[in-house]
């Protein structure tokens, strides 16, 4: 019997996670896929807002404004990148700053500090590049940028230290009710990775292919897209999320200085609207549209798309070096339907909040529900949030051993010169470079195998050590990538996939030989 079982391995639940393993409690994060942020996570702006956004009142406003608060000191203790870059939000006529007052005026209220609204020329004196056409802007100082999948990794391998248990390939098929609380039952994916991994004990990976069910005192619901579905499990009064998804563009880091704060235009009714701005890796993103679907799963682009992201971003920026876009991209954010929406899809919830906290027909049984925009900011304080229902609930005792801090996987392309040699000193592989866009050594790949939560697949090892994000997209490091799986593994090059089971490389009646 678990004291608490988290469904969903993003930024939301990792961060749950992390905040209950301080206490002593027998903790579980069920995950469907091979990896720790495989969904939103995965796939956002990276944007820690700054909170003038959400409506005044909301847990949605009170969340943001404490996770933006959280931030900087949390990348120090975990070890991930961010930036406080601030903000802009543009209008183009005298009309939008009407726009930007009402922002400015819900930011206020919702604690957020130096908000003020400038002309057009002050913004083009702090933005050279921004447009002409640009009337007026209302600058956040407090806007920053952060790298998502970073965070969820640092998240995620500090509450594994502190004793959470992460059990990924696992999907959970039904949920019931028992005696003191909750029976899980899940489908196991095999994997050689895997299973592999699990075998080094550092790694702290735990292979389990034969568990049907999961016993639970609480349950904690952060399945992204699928926490609808989850919900609805358990729950009489149903919920509906629909899937909304975002198309991106990514220039080469030769143009990351071309704007130095995140610029967004006025937000209109599918969300905060296109924006540009830099990255925490020295890129400069483009995006993102906003498009409902039906399919949960569809992370594909379009030429319709990816045209609107450019045609819109030019509004901006007219002179934005699109040629040097190195990829492009979507991620899909779970939107949350209210009751009317469920039966009209046309009809938006504009105002709508998060869905975090205990389920009223579920006693133990917690929400983190339409986690959409600005879930990544919000993240570390909707964690806390959770944590302190949950521990309310079960009055466990502090843990004296929780150990807050996380050593981050060494990076040779930012280190001084001295740190180098320093690590080149200990392991001969730092000096072997494998990803050359991004001066990603062999010694970091190997490291990012051999930690706690260690990657399991090509996708795995480029979110935490950024192989394979430059300009030439993995085209040259990738076969390197493989090779070191399958070695520090002991797997075959065929059973090494590029995220979860079923996109294996290589496939078919070939003998593997390195």
């Amino acid at each position: 019997m678990y004291d608490a079982v988290i469904i969903g391995a993003g930024v939301n639940g990792a961060a749950a996670a992390r905040a209950l393993s301080g206490y002593r409690l027998k903790l579980a994060v069920l995950e469907r896929a091979s990896d720790v942020c495989e969904g939103t996570s995965k796939a956002n702006s990276g944007i820690i807002h700054a909170g003038y956004d959400a409506k005044p009142g909301t847990l949605k406003a009170k969340l943001n404004v404490r996770g933006s608060e959280m931030m900087e000191e949390l990348s120090k203790e975990l070890g991930f990148f961010y930036r406080r870059c601030g903000a802009f939000v543009v209008c183009f006529d005298e009309a939008g700053t009407e726009g930007l007052r009402e922002l400015k005026k819900r930011g206020e209220k919702n604690g957020v500090k130096e908000l003020r609204i400038i002309d057009g020329s002050e913004a083009r004196e702090l933005e050279p590049n921004l447009s002409k056409e640009v009337f007026a802007a209302l600058y956040a100082p407090s806007g920053a940028v952060a790298d998502p999948f970073g965070m969820n990794i640092a998240l995620a391998e500090n509450a594994a230290v502190n004793g959470a248990e992460f059990h990924f390939l696992t999907e959970v098929t039904g949920i019931e009710r028992i005696e003191g609380g909750y029976r899980i039952f899940v489908k196991k994916t095999p994997s050689a990775a895997y299973e592999a991994v699990s075998k080094i004990p550092e790694t702290l990976h735990i292979y389990d292919p034969e568990t049907e069910y999961y016993d639970t005192k609480t349950v904690i619901n952060a399945a992204g897209v699928y926490a609808d579905r989850i919900h609805n499990m358990i729950s009489a009064g149903k919920i509906g999320i629909v899937p909304r998804r975002g198309e991106y563009m990514l220039l080469d880091n030769t143009v990351g200085d071309y704007v130095g704060r995140t610029i967004f235009q006025l937000p209109g009714k599918l969300g905060k609207g296109i924006l540009v701005t830099p990255t925490v890796h020295g890129n400069i993103l483009v995006g993102p549209t906003a498009e409902n679907l039906p399919d949960r799963e569809d992370t594909g682009t379009s030429a319709k798309g990816l045209e609107k992201v450019k045609n819109t971003a030019l509004l901006t920026a007219p002179e934005l070096p699109l040629k040097e876009v190195i990829t492009s991209f979507s991620g899909l954010r779970a939107h949350l339907e209210t009751r009317a929406a469920l039966k009209n899809r046309e009809e938006e919830d504009v105002e709508g909040d998060f869905m975090l906290g205990e389920i009223p027909d579920a006693p133990g049984f917690f929400d983190m529900a339409g986690m959409e925009s600005p879930g990544l900011s919000c993240a570390p304080a909707a964690g806390e949030y959770i944590a302190g229902l949950v521990r309310d609930l079960l009055r466990p005792e502090k843990d004296p051993g929780f150990h807050g801090k996380r050593e981050a996987i060494p990076n040779m392309a930012v280190s001084s010169e001295d740190h180098r040699k320093e690590l080149i000193a200990k392991d001969g592989r730092f000096a072997n470079i494998i990803c050359r866009c991004c001066t990603v050594s062999e010694g970091e790949l190997v490291n990012a195998i051999r930690r706690p939560l260690g990657a399991t697949t090509s996708d795995g090892l480029k979110r935490r050590t950024g192989a394979g994000m430059g300009r030439c997209q993995a085209g040259f490091c990738n076969p390197r990538a493989v090779e070191i799986l399958t070695k520090e593994l002991d797997i075959t090059p065929g059973d090494v996939c590029k995220n979860d089971p079923g996109s294996e490389f290589l496939a078919g009646g070939t003998e593997y030989e390195l």
